[in-house]
């Protein structure tokens, strides 16, 4: 198995959405904002070559929305999925599965692309399995009003029309469902519905995808909760019951949006768990 970090492209989000309760006057330590109140956020996806599977966990914004909608989003950098593909030698192409950890835009728009003549969408990975879950899906393709604007029926509805749409089975009870993709899944509900976070077993490390549950490494205080989250006092213990395991078990983090921390472990402070030590892919993951 080897794993790859896939940089598809950096934004900015406002920093009190990001903090929700959390003053400026704190968040803005570990996030500092521009003139705008925007702080940095990364679209770090991962990719995983095993064997003949050759996997992609979330994909990014992708590049078919409006120059108005990115303007909300202030791009920034050189990154993008394909460069970032290429620098490994690969190409779209050759993704089997695509794992989305839930369907925000910024987490699956990679997924589908206008066709040659923008008259319609297609999917974005022609050869691959889409991988979400049944509950999720339900959930985003039904939105309630607080997240209609994040999931976008043009990022979701052609994977199922494409007939690539798969559903994880889900073992109940188990703090850690084994997928089909041979990777275990921690599921989490304050975010979204049945958002999931993979935990790969790699070399003598387990790397766990953050996904949202911990977007940046200045959301690590249990308070710390996104005003984005549909369950804030659910995404507490949830997280809380995450960092503890992670403490126990040395986990390796493996931040999507945190644009400045890649990589990082924790320890328990008399503040609670607080960052250990920060790495670059590279380290770990060579």
């Amino acid at each position: 198995m080897k794993l790859y970090p896939i940089e598809t492209g950096n934004f900015k989000l406002d920093g009190g959405a990001m903090f929700g309760v959390v003053p400026k006057t704190i968040w803005n330590r570990t996030n500092p904002a521009d003139e705008n109140n925007l702080i940095d956020i990364a679209a770090r996806c991962l990719l995983i070559q095993d064997g003949n599977r050759l996997t992609l966990i979330d994909n990014g914004m992708g590049n078919k929305q409006s120059e108005k909608f990115f303007g909300y989003y202030s791009l920034w950098g050189t990154h993008s999925l394909d460069k970032s593909l290429a620098k490994y030698g690969f190409h779209r192409d050759d993704i089997t599965d695509i794992f989305l950890t839930h369907l925000h835009f910024d987490h699956c728009g990679g997924s589908v692309q206008w066709n040659k003549d923008k008259t319609g969408y297609e999917v974005a990975f022609k050869n691959a399995k889409y991988w979400t879950n049944e509950n999720h899906w339900e959930w985003a393709t039904k939105p309630n009003l607080r997240e209609k604007a994040s999931f976008l029926s043009e990022n979701i509805l052609p994977i199922q029309e494409s007939g690539q749409l798969h559903f994880i089975k889900r073992s109940e009870g188990d703090l850690l469902t084994t997928s089909e993709l041979g990777f275990g899944i921690y599921y989490v509900d304050g975010h979204t519905e049945k958002m999931m976070i993979p935990h790969i077993q790699y070399q003598d490390k387990t790397i766990c995808f953050m996904a949202d549950l911990l977007p940046t490494v200045g959301h690590l205080p249990l308070p710390y909760v996104m005003g984005y989250d549909t369950r804030p006092l659910l995404t507490m213990p949830e997280k809380a019951k995450f960092l503890n395991a992670a403490v126990e078990n040395n986990y390796y983090l493996f931040m999507e949006h945190d644009a400045h921390n890649e990589i990082i472990t924790v320890e328990n402070t008399e503040k609670g768990v607080r960052m250990k030590a920060v790495f670059n892919c590279d380290e770990i993951l060579n």
